[in-house]
């Protein structure tokens, strides 16, 4: 897949951070566009603003990945206006911060509906459609897919979860000529970590870390999509994720301690060194 133009893309989660990146750089590579979330009146404002500046196709879906009834129904309408599906990106998200201790456990399965069951169910509905053609399937996971983050114990299952899926359906798909690709951003700034879910699964409401020092959305979104065009397999995008990943394998007991005092170091911090 040299050239995005005149592809066509279904992107979840596209009417903020990392998935308007994402609408926004394929629109301007010519790509038509299905954008999915939930939050209809900013998809809507999005698909007209992109069709008005670059010229392509863009139909906005308001859609909550956590139903599979949605996520059939953005597949559906996306064949019915393009005939056809190029690349699925599973961006859609929610994040999460609270110790598991006083977590309701709503708060861990709504992460696990909205992260792991929607890439669940959009790739199920969208995957004959990318068998045709050789397509893409991308999951935006996390650096917490491959190392668990204290106070974000339901993000990183879910991330786990989308992880293990993704290893398993690329390999299923060998054969197929499909590319799958997971791409794991770290942290970045978004609006992700404001809306956040706090301990009773409402939004946190602000954020805990330093954003002006994190790799922009758009950063983000350039990087995934030279991942596609590039057939890549797995993209960590920060120096921090690489160590932390291989850390957590060469020597995890060390890559507990190291993660534990990175996070006493956070605005209000969840964890505190003992003294």
């Amino acid at each position: 897949m040299k050239d995005l133009k005149n592809k066509h893309v279904i992107v979840t989660g596209a009417s903020s951070g990392i998935g308007r990146s994402l609408a926004t750089a394929l629109a301007a590579r010519g790509a038509d566009l299905v954008l999915a979330a939930r939050k209809a009146e900013a998809l809507n404002e999005l698909a007209g603003s992109l069709q008005q500046r670059y010229g392509v196709r863009a139909i906005a879906v308001p859609t909550d990945v956590a139903l599979e009834a949605d996520c059939r129904a953005l597949i559906e309408q996306a064949l019915a206006a393009f005939g056809n599906i190029d690349i699925l990106i599973n961006n859609a998200g929610l994040s999460m911060r609270a110790l598991f201790a006083d977590t309701e456990l709503s708060v861990l399965k709504n992460l696990m509906d909205v992260n792991f069951w929607g890439t669940v169910y959009c790739t199920k509905y969208a995957l004959p459609a990318l068998l045709k053609n050789g397509g893409s399937i991308v999951a935006v996971s996390s650096i917490a897919g491959f190392r668990g983050l204290p106070g974000r114990t339901g993000y990183s299952a879910s991330k786990f979860a989308m992880n293990g899926f993704i290893e398993s359906l690329r390999t299923e798909l060998l054969p197929t000529g499909v590319h799958v690709l997971l791409a794991c951003p770290g942290f970045t700034a978004s609006n992700i970590r404001v809306a956040a879910l706090a301990k009773d699964g409402s939004s946190h409401g602000e954020t805990s870390m330093e954003e002006g020092k994190m790799m922009s959305a758009d950063e983000v979104a350039e990087r995934i999509l030279a991942g596609i065009v590039e057939r890549r397999r797995t993209l960590i995008m920060t120096g921090q994720g690489k160590m932390a990943v291989w850390l957590n394998k060469l020597w995890p007991s060390l890559a507990d301690t190291m993660v534990f005092k990175h996070f006493t170091k956070e605005k209000n911090p969840l964890i505190r060194i003992s003294r």
